[in-house]
């Protein structure tokens, strides 16, 4: 459970630092929730069954949220409403969690994920077309510098660490938690599992190529710009594109000034966690094919697109690692292990949202903009995550006696190992205070001693030391944990193929759903 807690914490840092002093963005996120809750309640309690109708109106909303926040950016009452820096933003992301896991899943999680796919795949079909037609420039070099892990975002070489910063777009622990557990619920016949979860795989790499053009087509030095955190670049603007420059990737001032105007924006510095960068980008895609003058609109419905892409992400995690909780609360006492009962919701919801709340707020009073940290830590626990589920997998083909099979697990099983083991290790063993948690912890320890840090950081060094010490415990857990499921998985294997006794399957029986039902009466 910890992993998935690892995981929405990263996830809501990126959606804080896209709202962070964004009036315009955090008005349309914010108007995402109550349209999702009108839609919820038009579909299941004033007009049961008129899909097209709510979803119709639900679309319709979240158009007229993106175009309403920038009226409100316009007024200057309003906009003070929702011009908020990241620790404001990140209690409300933090309530908004809780909220999402004790309602009804029809009032809030069910709508706003249904309409979500709307908006999801209605993006990427218009990206998809737009980058074909256009053919856009790349402009960031294929390789740079920093490939040998100076660079300011991430420190760490190309291997392994590439291989755990890109994630869903890949292989995503996340996803077979969620296709394991939640999924199958919403089957009426097994065959669509195939088109369900290969097929959504497939459109997730689709959206990962997409995003790593929308990034490179803008110019490098602007790219830096936004994702470089001030505590490396610099708080002012003419010292970040100093350092830029220095780098060899020319950007000035009037450049950014005038992109944060066109965007609609206060500024674009610092705008860490990948949100702001990748909104610009598709901005710029979707502005040279349907038109300039809408720059800020096309911003901040990529803004938009991104929120509920991950607050979807969010609030079904939320719930998922609650039920998770439950489970294992029940063996302690009964009463605690009932979904249905509501005091047991909703102490399992606070224990959860607490724990990946705790992530959230050192992610974001981090000087460095929390990414640098938490991002590793969120890409070896995801990659972990989906190891477990290939060694599942892998252990249910041997036991099934389709051993020809288990390749096609094993192979993907034995990378993922080799790139999470090598950079967990590296995490805790480097003297690197870029790379390793512990000499970055230690690194600081010793500056706030000599009192030689500035003001700012010294006031929160005390937390950021004590979780770098947390994630390297964190990284040892997991990987520990990892290996004692690739040793067991192993274990049980080998006395399987040798004939000896071994825990049988677990398969549930089939169970005739209301969706079957429906179908097979209509």
């Amino acid at each position: 459970m910890m992993i998935m807690v690892i995981l929405i914490a990263v996830l809501g840092l990126v959606v804080v630092n896209a709202m962070k002093h964004s009036p315009w963005a955090t008005s349309t996120v914010a108007a995402t929730i109550p349209v999702a809750m009108l839609v919820g309640l038009y579909m299941y309690k004033l007009r049961p069954g008129r899909v097209l109708e709510g979803s119709a109106l639900g679309v319709l909303l979240l158009l007229l949220a993106v175009a309403g926040g920038g009226w409100i950016d316009q007024q200057a009452g309003l906009r003070a409403l929702f011009d908020h820096p990241g620790l404001p933003l990140a209690f409300a992301v933090i309530g908004y969690g809780f909220a999402a896991a004790v309602l009804p899943v029809w009032l809030l999680l069910a709508p706003r994920d249904y309409l979500s796919t709307f908006m999801k795949l209605g993006t990427v079909i218009l990206l998809a077309l737009a980058i074909v037609w256009l053919r856009p420039e790349i402009k960031m070099p294929a390789l740079t510098q920093f490939v040998d892990g100076s660079g300011p975002i991430f420190g760490g070489a190309v291997f392994p660490f590439v291989f755990i910063t890109i994630a869903c777009g890949a292989i995503s622990g996340f996803h077979s938690l969620i296709a394991s557990g939640t999924t199958p619920k919403l089957l009426s016949n097994e065959r669509d599992i195939r088109i369900i979860g290969y097929g959504g795989m497939v459109l997730e790499s689709l959206v990962a190529v997409m995003a790593m053009i929308a990034a490179t087509v803008l110019d490098p030095g602007v790219y830096f710009a936004i994702n470089s955190p001030a505590g490396v670049v610099g708080k002012e603007a003419a010292d970040a594109v100093a350092k830029i420059a220095s780098w060899g990737f020319p950007v000035s001032v009037e450049q950014m000034n005038l992109l944060a105007q066109q965007m609609g924006e206060a500024t674009l510095f610092a705008r860490t966690g990948g949100a702001p960068s990748l909104a610009v980008g598709m901005a710029s895609i979707f502005g040279s094919a349907f038109g300039e003058h809408l720059l800020a609109l096309w911003y901040h419905f990529a803004i938009m697109f991104e929120a509920i892409f991950i607050l979807t992400t969010l609030d079904a995690g939320t719930r998922v690692g609650r039920f998770m909780l439950q489970d294992l609360l029940g063996n302690i006492w009964q009463p605690l292990g009932r979904t249905s009962w509501y005091p047991s919701i909703l102490l399992s919801s606070a224990l959860v949202v607490a724990a990946w709340g705790y992530f959230l707020y050192i992610g974001v009073i981090d000087p460095n903009g929390g990414v640098n940290i938490l991002w590793p830590l969120f890409g070896i626990s995801n990659q972990i995550l989906a190891a477990i589920a290939l060694c599942v997998a892998t252990g249910i083909l041997v036991k099934s006696g389709k051993l020809r099979y288990t390749w096609i697990t094993a192979l993907p099983l034995l990378w993922l190992v080799t790139i999470t083991s090598t950079a967990s290790w590296q995490k805790l063993a480097s003297s690197d205070p870029r790379i390793g948690f512990l000499s970055a912890a230690n690194g600081m320890a010793d500056k706030l001693a000599a009192g030689t840090l500035p003001a700012d950081k010294a006031a929160v060094a005390p937390q950021l030391i004590f979780n770098q010490q947390l994630d390297a415990l964190l990284v040892l857990l997991f990987v520990a944990l990892l290996w004692l499921i690739v040793l067991d998985m192993l274990r049980v294997c080998v006395r399987h193929l040798q004939g000896k006794p071994v825990p049988p399957l677990a398969e549930e029986p089939h169970q005739v759903t209301r969706l079957e039902e429906a179908w097979q009466r209509d």
